[in-house]
């Protein structure tokens, strides 16, 4: 019996798909040059030296409201360019993704199940903690 659906979340998950991308798709996703992802990690520094998601950036959840002009900087000004949220579990990720979507984000969500699910679906090798 698998311990996952066909999207790779847990059973019971509460997913919304509204508000989250699964660690499945942001694959597919950043695994396609079209597609211009991007993955904001709003966790702190200690947990991002543990592990990360290649190519994320860095804007932790108690910084991301004032330096929110930076981020629109770093995706050249490009308010509906896909961004995909994590965090460890999916909490302050789908926190930082209400915030950015107030701040006029068009098309950002939250990794359902955050780095850790990500770290146990698709990066078995990951660290995880």
């Amino acid at each position: 019996m698998s311990n996952t659906d066909a999207r790779g979340l847990p059973p019971g998950y509460p997913y919304r798909p509204e508000d989250e991308t699964t660690p499945r798709e942001l694959n597919v996703l950043r695994h396609d040059p079209k597609s211009g992802v991007v993955v904001v990690d709003v966790r702190t520094q200690p947990e991002w030296d543990i592990c990360r998601i290649d190519g994320a950036k860095l804007f932790p959840l108690q910084e991301i409201e004032r330096r929110m002009d930076e981020l629109k900087a770093e995706l050249d000004d490009d308010l509906g360019r896909r961004i995909v949220v994590n965090c460890h579990h999916g909490r302050r990720s789908l926190t930082a993704t209400y915030m950015m979507r107030a701040a006029g984000f068009t098309n950002v969500t939250s990794l359902a199940g955050g780095i850790h699910l990500w770290a146990t679906d698709v990066d078995p090798k990951m660290p995880t903690y």
